[in-house]
């Protein structure tokens, strides 16, 4: 039985496309995450003319539990002087992956610092791969920094594997990228393992994902 999305339908939060009006908070996720991070036209771009490209945002999907996280976020957002958005529940992380023939590659994944560690990065990991499996990609790849072990465990946990390695590919400092890619998302037994580990992650956000002041 494959891994299906409907294993995320009763969690706190949500992963959905991507929007224009998400571009601003993206961003402000960006600046804290990466070194060098994207600018406004990028990522309009890749929203509306780059038909390979494909992101996300997870935020709470509950407007209440929004609520009651946004007051911190919000005096930031007005100091970096980006709209308040009362629309729509606060982005805590993004991600996106370009489809290439049959490839997805995993372009981005970020999460608001003050949100990292409880499982939401895992989450967004599995929005993508479940968005690949939906566009028909028999494997994903990404790169990821030698030196960022932490991401490498959690890749390596959904069997990606490293294949290659490239030299100096960031910019900013000259590290080494490793490439890691899945086995087949078709193969039976890497669905299996989907469907255990999504499970679990489930379990996990439902009883611990939140807060502690949000936990009783």
């Amino acid at each position: 039985m494959p891994l299906s999305p409907n294993v995320l339908d009763d969690l706190p939060y949500t992963v959905e496309p991507m929007s224009v009006a998400d571009i601003d908070e993206v961003m402000l996720i960006d600046r804290q995450a990466f070194s060098t991070p994207w600018s406004h036209n990028a990522y309009h771009y890749e929203i509306e003319r780059n038909d390979a490209a494909h992101y996300m945002v997870l935020r709470p999907r509950s407007l209440d539990a929004a609520r009651r996280i946004e007051t911190g976020w919000e005096r930031v957002r007005r100091w970096l002087g980006a709209p308040a958005n009362h629309d729509h529940a606060p982005i805590l992380g993004y991600g996106g992956l370009w489809l290439m023939y049959d490839e997805a590659h995993i372009s981005t994944i970020a999460m608001r610092p003050d949100w990292r560690g409880r499982g939401l990065g895992e989450l967004l990991l599995v929005g993508l791969l479940l968005k690949s499996m939906a566009l028909n990609a028999q494997v994903v790849t990404l790169e990821v920094r030698v030196g960022n072990t932490r991401a490498q465990q959690l890749y390596r946990k959904y069997e990606f594997e490293i294949v290659g390695r490239r030299r100096k590919y960031y910019t900013d400092n000259g590290e080494d990228a490793l490439l890691m890619t899945t086995p087949s998302l078709h193969d039976e037994g890497y669905q299996e393992h989907l469907v255990e580990l999504g499970e679990s992650l489930r379990e996990r956000l439902l009883g611990e994902g939140q807060p502690a002041e949000q936990r009783a």
